[in-house]
């Protein structure tokens, strides 16, 4: 299935290629870095580059980095560009498709949350029994 560029509503960060990929082939909503759909986000992008990139296009990141709460300036940037973002979170290495199954056993909580929620910033986490806002903001 081909992404639609009149539809896109959702990123995935490079921390999660292969969900990024399986979703791109089964939503038209979806597209990842690297996607020729948005081609200020090659393969190996800084995250201070595509945040502000994904931000201005309104779409909803999804990723899995484990870090991002011991990056300040990184924090900083998506605050200031206003995104909206579900990190998948776990605190082993699973493989893609348990990653994904994760994803989608919350998926009607994460439109409901973006229904509800609105514009950003904020940051939830989708952990294994429920999705919850995380605090990143104190820098």
């Amino acid at each position: 299935m081909a992404a639609d560029p009149d539809s896109l509503r959702f990123y995935v960060d490079e921390s999660a290629l292969g969900i990024g990929r399986t979703l791109a082939a089964a939503r038209t909503d979806t597209i990842h870095v690297g996607h020729p759909l948005i081609p200020e986000c090659p393969l190996g992008v800084p995250d201070p580059v595509w945040i502000p990139a994904v931000a201005r296009r309104d779409l909803v990141v999804i990723g899995r980095d484990k870090r991002i709460r011991s990056r300040p300036q990184e924090i900083r940037v998506l605050r200031d560009a206003g995104l909206r973002v579900f990190r998948i979170g776990g605190k082993r290495d699973m493989p893609t498709w348990e990653w994904l199954v994760r994803l989608v056993r919350h998926w009607d909580q994460i439109e409901s949350t973006i229904r509800n929620r609105g514009p950003g910033p904020w940051f939830y986490v989708i952990n294994e029994a429920a999705v919850s806002e995380l605090d990143v903001w104190q820098y």
